[in-house]
């Protein structure tokens, strides 16, 4: 079984590193320069980096900033927030990105995804789904989650996988920064739906839930914020105790 991993977010505004609950209430979290190096240093899998209002201001993702970043980690490091073009990505990885992170340009023109992954290569290219339930429906939510879509978070999954995407970014609006629970159901949903990696976001809180999201909701990645932020949980220790419940970690 191939290993599990743990992501630590890294949400940017205004150059720092915020955090808040179901995407609003954001409060400062730190020096994201600083908190890169830390989840490096500390046994980290990957990296994920989003400029939470690059979309909503109508601007790329600060380059010099991933630079910056890119210069203090060893691990790989996905970027997203704001990425319109091709050459915006080349500028990306040319800062030290190892893949892109891209959301509400490829609901707008979905055929943004087929010339990223013919251009760059699947690996590099991941979608981010911010999904929300609606009148019992998981749909598709853009602009940092201020907007909702017709698009229903499965299908919306399935097209892009076959549009060339390499990875889902799935994050429940619903659980972000609650630290009740991933949302297993609907993770578990696109895992067995897709041939693609599932990345689960919002709503972890304990060490359990990071089991639960691997087992119930058969994520290939569980991705955390605020625990990671504010010292609850360390992730040597989780991915230790993750270990010990047979769940397959690099250690």
């Amino acid at each position: 079984m191939l290993t599990k991993r743990i992501i630590p977010c890294l949400d940017i505004k205004n150059g720092r590193t915020v955090k808040g609950i179901n995407f609003v209430s954001l409060v400062d979290a730190g020096d994201p320069v600083e908190q890169a190096a830390i989840y490096s240093a500390a046994g980290a899998d990957e990296l994920v980096f989003l400029d939470i209002t690059a979309t909503l201001e109508n601007r790329k993702t600060l380059v010099e900033l991933v630079r910056e970043v890119a210069s203090k980690i060893n691990i790989p490091f996905t970027v997203g927030g704001g990425i319109t073009s091709i050459s915006h990505v080349s500028d990306l990885l040319n800062a030290g990105a190892d893949k892109v992170s891209v959301n509400s340009a490829a609901v707008r023109e979905p055929d943004l995804v087929d010339r990223l992954a013919a251009t760059f290569g699947s690996q590099c290219i991941v979608v981010a789904i911010d999904s929300k339930q609606v009148d019992g429906q998981d749909l598709v939510h853009t602009h940092g989650g201020s907007r909702s879509t017709n698009l229903e978070t499965l299908g919306w999954a399935r097209e892009v996988e076959n549009r060339g995407a390499g990875e889902i970014l799935l994050t429940s609006m619903d659980h972000d920064g609650t630290k009740s629970g991933f949302a297993n159901t609907l993770t578990s949903r696109l895992s067995q739906a897709l041939t693609i990696p599932v990345i689960a976001s919002g709503g972890g809180g304990t060490t359990d839930h990071f089991v639960e999201v691997f087992t119930h909701g058969k994520a290939d990645a569980a991705l955390a914020a605020s625990i990671f932020h504010f010292n609850e949980i360390e992730i040597k220790e989780l991915k230790d105790q993750l270990q010990a419940a047979n769940i397959p970690m690099r250690i």
